[in-house]
């Protein structure tokens, strides 16, 4: 259960924090206005304290292979929104990241 509970943190995670930046975005680039910078700063926040419900205690790892949900969640947020088209490199490159995930984040370590 410890593993579905911190993937699923890691996906909320990943929604809040490309969701925030998204909105900032496009509150600054697509000249939406304060209120869409203003909720992307909101969700950015909620990101902040997602990544402290995870199990594992360790700031920089959970940091590190967030970095990893981060990158693939970032191609599967601009396919459904954005109408962005990856690549087999963006998908070699995601596909790599989350390997990168899975051994830092539920490798065996000694308790």
């Amino acid at each position: 259960m410890g593993i579905v509970r911190s993937v699923v943190l890691f996906v909320l995670a990943a929604i809040a924090e490309i969701g925030g930046a998204w909105l900032v975005w496009q509150g600054v680039r697509e000249q939406r206005g304060l209120l869409w910078m203003g909720a992307g700063v909101l969700a950015l926040g909620i990101y902040g304290f997602v990544a402290t419900l995870q199990p594992d205690a360790h700031f920089g790892r959970i940091l590190a292979a967030y970095g990893g949900v981060f990158v693939a969640g970032s191609l599967v947020w601009a396919v459904l929104l954005d109408g962005f088209r990856p690549d087999r490199w963006d998908i070699i490159g995601a596909l790599i990241c989350l390997v990168g995930v899975g051994v830092i984040m539920y490798a065996p370590r000694p308790l």
